[in-house]
């Protein structure tokens, strides 16, 4: 399924609704200034584990450039353009997951940690019936986005096993595959 098509697919499973993502973009000058000290939580929340420690800090600069992608990434949330491009990118970043070996197992419990972070600064900034509507505009978008990274790891999964019959070898080869056939 092409991204464009998933995304389709995916808000309609949520039930993501134009009001939804208007109030997503009405949190982002609440949330957004937030994506710094998120980052910092979820980057040192994978680095207690020592592969994906390995994997973040084995490359000299990686994380600090994952630390800036990630603030782009976060503040998207919040930027109500859930288009053809979003999904798009999306699923690139879940594709360069997979071809450095990281996988669902690494970046869902990590993830938890965004939604955990989000949810306390927006239960603290917001009042009344707006607290409500936050929180299920953001588990909506949350829901999609774990989807679609998932959903690439899968496809470049899917792709290398025609490779090679190694899972870990067969994930990286696919997303390479995949993330060539998407330049």
């Amino acid at each position: 399924m092409k991204a464009e098509e998933l995304l389709r697919t995916l808000v309609r499973r949520t039930g993501l609704t134009e009001q939804h993502v208007q109030t997503l973009r009405s949190l982002e000058p609440i949330a957004g200034p937030l994506a710094p000290e998120v980052a910092l939580a979820f980057y040192d929340y994978l680095g207690r584990d020592p592969e994906m420690h390995e994997i973040l800090w084995g490359v000299p600069g990686r994380v600090e450039r994952l630390y800036r992608s990630f603030a782009v990434w976060y503040r998207e949330l919040f930027s109500g353009q859930f288009d053809d491009g979003y999904a798009r990118r999306r699923i690139q970043i879940g594709l360069v997951h997979a071809r450095v070996g990281v996988r669902p197992g690494h970046f869902i419990p990590a993830v938890g940690i965004v939604q955990e972070l989000t949810l306390e600064h927006l239960r603290n900034a917001l009042r009344g019936a707006d607290i409500l509507a936050a929180i299920t505009a953001f588990e909506k978008i949350m829901a999609i986005e774990i989807a679609l990274m998932q959903e690439s790891y899968f496809s470049a999964l899917w792709e290398g096993l025609k490779l090679t019959q190694n899972e870990q070898e067969a994930l990286r080869e696919g997303a390479r595959v995949l993330l060539e056939q998407a330049h």
